[in-house]
């Protein structure tokens, strides 16, 4: 790693930026001008000059209604805000935006964004593993402990009285 990039744009900070919008990681316009330390009007201006780069699956614009979720969901400064929904990268958008935006910084915050696409899918496989050896496990021991359930209810059944002659009428 060379010395520009470590603690350039901290791991944690990035991590965060990322989010879950119909089904894409992606990171929104703003979060990526300010770990670029630019504007997001300018980071917006270089998108839109070189919007032949950036189809729909490198990068789209939320709708309403997402940034209206996504406002209620993030917390940020009232004063001021944004008129028009966000644009939003995907990991490829945010790849392109490198041949875009050509300041040393750019490049090297871009790496480090990458790096943390990665480990943030290494995760998600980890994590996907695990939930399918905890549901192989869950069902394998389900049937074992219904026997021991079975048991157990039996146990707890009440004892059958002794039938009693009726007394009386």
């Amino acid at each position: 790693m060379t010395t520009i990039t470590k603690g350039l744009v901290p791991a944690a900070r990035i991590e965060r930026a990322i989010l879950l919008v119909r089904n894409e990681k992606i990171i929104l316009d703003q979060d990526l001008a300010e770990l670029y330390g630019i504007e997001t009007r300018v980071l917006v201006q270089a998108m839109k000059r070189n919007i032949d780069r950036f189809p729909l699956d490198f990068m789209f614009q939320l709708s309403e209604e997402e940034f209206s979720n996504l406002r209620s969901q993030i917390v940020r400064s009232s004063w001021g805000g944004r008129r028009t929904a966000p644009y939003v990268f995907t990991e490829q958008g945010v790849a392109m935006l490198s041949s875009v935006l050509h300041s040393p910084t750019a490049v090297q915050v871009n790496i480090e964004i990458m790096r943390a696409f990665v480990r943030l899918r290494r995760m998600l496989e980890k994590h996907a593993d695990l939930a399918l050896k905890l549901e192989a496990i869950e069902r394998k021991y389900d049937q074992q402990f219904k026997v021991v359930f079975d048991a157990i209810r039996e146990i707890m059944k009440p004892d059958p009285l002794p039938k009693r002659r009726q007394i009386g009428f």
